[in-house]
């Protein structure tokens, strides 16, 4: 035992150096395991941090090792669904190495035939464990059982379930951190556009603000009517940009403890919306569910973006805002006009559009455009927290 330990480390550390990829690692580790214990089959079984679910992610039957990349994987004759909703639940597999006949009947039924039809006589079950988690296991099931042939195996199985399990937490680690370093450079640049937004085009709005109420104040009883009009409508461009360009900083930058709410950033937006246009906008602000931060930020920037199209592009005379809650933890938006709709060219190469996709995608939300000629244009965006997910997770492929 002693020396089939020792074997097991020393093969893992050069399947390290000659496959640094995870899945590589593996097909090789799982391989060897099978030849050396002149075995039938191997499944390796991961279970998915994000929802607790086992799916077989490895198996080696036959001595041709296959993953979920494999062209034949789909076509694989093994119980999965079944034998993974058994690991998943077993708590006398947490902690050790649990053996099984092959018709054992704590097993599966669709395993036990499986067993029967393949003449599986022993089935050795290794969890992949660094206390205090589990992390998977490992299956070896073979078709001669004695006595002396069962503690070889269950020596090997537990030497390469150690070492797999090392490799497996220490991927995991290696990913976790690059993920971090790539959030970090993210929120770097993120704060880098703020700084530049803040220090160039907010400022630059503010001052060009200023100016021109400056120049209202002191013209205010020599200008013709024309010319007060202008410098009003400059005015509210200038505030309106400067809004505008503040609210992208503080988009840029969630790590701010101020931050606007859903309701106070469309109440915000919609008044804006009336002091510039001439268009009457209606808002309708029911009881929100709680957002993160992440989430808050696309939905008032499709709000934003879906108003400032509605305003300066439908040709309406009504516009209406309506957000809600849906059943207690979801939202709903819609940004609605009897305007002049939305032509499928417009629909396809619009930046603003894409952008609104974009920012319903990021959070896992649905975005529908209902749109006709000459019958207006409704947004509509609908989420629900279930579907708000981390980019780039992948717990059961790695």
């Amino acid at each position: 035992m002693a020396s089939i330990q020792s074997d097991a480390v020393q093969l893992a550390l050069d399947l390290l150096v000659t496959h640094p990829d995870l899945r590589g690692f593996f097909r090789a580790f799982v391989k060897r395991l099978v030849d050396d214990a002149e075995a039938y089959a191997c499944g390796v079984w991961l279970i998915d941090e994000a929802t607790g679910a086992c799916t077989l992610w490895m198996a080696n039957i036959g001595g041709d090792t296959l993953t979920e990349d494999s062209p034949s994987w789909p076509s694989i004759d093994l119980p999965r669904e079944s034998m993974g909703a058994y690991l998943a639940s077993c708590s006398q597999c947490l902690d050790a190495i649990i053996e099984y006949e092959g018709d054992d009947v704590r097993l599966p039924e669709a395993v036990r035939e499986f067993n029967r039809a393949a003449s599986v006589q022993t089935l050795l079950v290794a969890p992949l464990r660094l206390a205090p988690r589990t992390l998977g296991w490992i299956a070896l099931s073979s078709v001669t059982g004695s006595d002396c042939e069962r503690r070889w195996r269950q020596a090997l199985l537990d030497a390469t379930a150690r070492q797999a399990t090392l490799a497996l937490y220490y991927s995991r680690l290696v990913d976790q951190s690059l993920f971090e370093a790539r959030r970090q450079a993210v929120l770097e640049e993120r704060n880098s556009i703020a700084r530049d937004i803040h220090d160039t085009l907010a400022q630059g709005f503010g001052a060009i603000l200023m100016q021109t109420q400056a120049a209202q104040r002191a013209s205010a009883d020599s200008l013709s009517p024309a010319a007060a009009r202008s410098l009003e409508a400059a005015v509210d461009i200038a505030r309106t940009h400067l809004v505008e360009a503040r609210r992208s900083v503080a988009a840029l930058r969630p790590q701010s403890g101020d931050r606007e709410d859903v309701a106070a950033a469309l109440t915000r937006m919609v008044g804006l919306a009336r002091r510039t246009n001439d268009v009457p906008v209606e808002l309708v602000v029911d009881k929100l569910p709680a957002f993160d931060a992440g989430v808050e930020r696309e939905i008032v920037g499709i709000a934003q973006e879906a108003l400032t199209n509605a305003v300066r592009h439908s040709r309406a005379r009504r516009i209406v805002l309506h957000a809600s809650g849906v059943r207690g933890v979801g939202f709903r938006l819609s940004v609605a006009d009897d305007g002049r709709g939305i032509s499928a060219e417009r629909q396809s190469a619009g930046f603003g559009m894409t952008s609104m996709r974009e920012r319903a995608d990021r959070i896992g939300a649905s975005l529908t455009f209902v749109t006709a000629p000459r019958a207006g244009t409704e947004v509509v965006l609908a989420w629900q927290p279930a579907s708000f997910t981390i980019p780039g997770a992948d717990h059961a492929g790695r």
